[in-house]
């Protein structure tokens, strides 16, 4: 695949201007603030070594742990790319959601590893799937969180190579026609005169039945929705790049050598700061084969990522796999890493002594990959498979 954008799509913006923290108290200390033993002037001995032996046991009672708090369980689910009914079976698989799609996981963290769209046609449905789910959680002590996927970014920048016709559908409205003639009537003379230059006989008909062939009904307001200012833009954009929960790190692509030199933080920043400022430069985090996004390097062998470092000055000494991921998980103080991004058709893939769990299983129907989803309890990665609906 590769990146970057079209001239087209670049233009795609000017055309569419024609259209709960938990709070610690000390309950001691603010019982002594009221009542200090010590200034009780007139009270007998015995009443105060009486009211002081209370206090001690009521501290110890009050700091001594009851029973040792387990971790959370931790359901990783990997690329959808638009099959709402997989994704469904998955969730309803691991537990963490009821009948009607509520949130049933309790305490459960759910990491959705990106990649929702492109490819086929029910992605918006799965978005508000897990936007629904990322509300409801927190109110039963879970928490859903959603990493930035390369085709999330594509969708913000423009780049809907890979948008099929049904998603760009789900957006349409009675008035979406309306919509798309006054983007067209907005950029007529631009479009007609650079349709001849390629040729100079076409009519002004014909540039208008291609343009509104390649933009069905539904493209303004996708467009619009996932913009840097737009409803789903905004949402993709507070999405982390990288997460690390518990000792693990999630990430949709990889983490290079380069980019583990970076305070998780910091990697988040830039990639939120790309995505608010609709960068798609060649150059830019969103699009380096080496980022978060698109790193393929821990899995297999990256021809993209290997072009870019031999033109970086000075390069960085070549690693092994390993070496890379012992780097990686050290500099970031981890245990594990999971991926996705790099579909395995054969199911979930545990490596390097379950340091690394590769988790795209190519579950769209567009692949035909077995439904899967990783479950993490304590220091076991588990992996599990559903059957796919008819």
């Amino acid at each position: 695949m590769r990146r970057g954008t079209s001239s087209e799509t670049r233009q795609t913006t000017e055309w569419l201007n024609g259209c709960s923290e938990w709070r610690k108290v000390n309950v001691i200390a603010d019982a002594a603030e009221q009542c200090d033993i010590a200034t009780m002037r007139g009270a007998p001995t015995s009443l105060r070594r009486i009211i002081g032996i209370a206090a001690l046991a009521l501290a110890a009672l009050i700091t001594a742990p009851a029973v040792a708090e387990q971790p959370p369980r931790i359901v990783a689910v990997g690329d959808l790319h638009g099959d709402f009914d997989a994704w469904q079976s998955i969730a309803r698989g691991a537990g963490v959601i009821d009948a009607g799609g509520h949130w049933a996981g309790g305490r459960t963290i759910l990491v959705q590893m990106g990649d929702i769209t492109d490819r086929w046609a029910d992605s918006l449905k799965i978005v508000r799937s897990l936007q629904q789910l990322q509300r409801e959680a927190p109110r039963k002590g879970g928490k859903v969180v959603v990493i930035l996927g390369n085709h999330e970014a594509m969708n913000l920048l423009g780049d809907n190579r890979y948008t099929t016709p049904g998603e760009y559908a789900a957006f349409a409205d009675a008035q979406s026609a309306a919509r798309r003639d006054r983007v067209y009537e907005a950029n007529r003379v631009q479009l007609e005169a650079a349709a001849r230059t390629n040729d100079p006989k076409v009519t002004p008909e014909q540039v208008r039945a291609g343009w509104m062939a390649e933009h069905p009904l539904g493209w303004v307001e996708h467009r619009l929705a996932w913009s840097p200012s737009g409803e789903l833009g905004k949402w993709a954009t507070h999405n982390a790049a990288v997460a690390n929960i518990g000792g693990t790190l999630f990430v949709h692509g990889g983490i290079s050598a380069e980019y583990a030199k970076m305070p998780l933080d910091e990697v988040n920043r830039r990639v939120g700061a790309a995505m608010a400022a609709g960068d798609d430069s060649r150059s830019g985090i969103l699009s380096d084969p080496l980022g978060p996004l698109w790193y393929r390097g821990l899995v297999t062998t990256d021809a993209d990522a290997l072009a870019e470092r031999a033109a970086a000055k000075p390069p960085l000494p070549p690693l092994t796999q390993e070496q890379e991921l012992a780097g990686v998980l050290a500099a970031y103080g981890a245990r594990r890493l999971v991926i996705a991004h790099t579909p395995s058709l054969q199911g979930i893939q545990i490596t390097n002594g379950g340091r690394l769990a590769r988790i795209d299983t190519g579950i769209s129907r567009y692949y035909g990959g077995p439904l899967s989803w990783l479950e993490i309890v304590r220091d076991q990665m588990i992996p599990h498979t559903v059957p796919r609906s008819p």
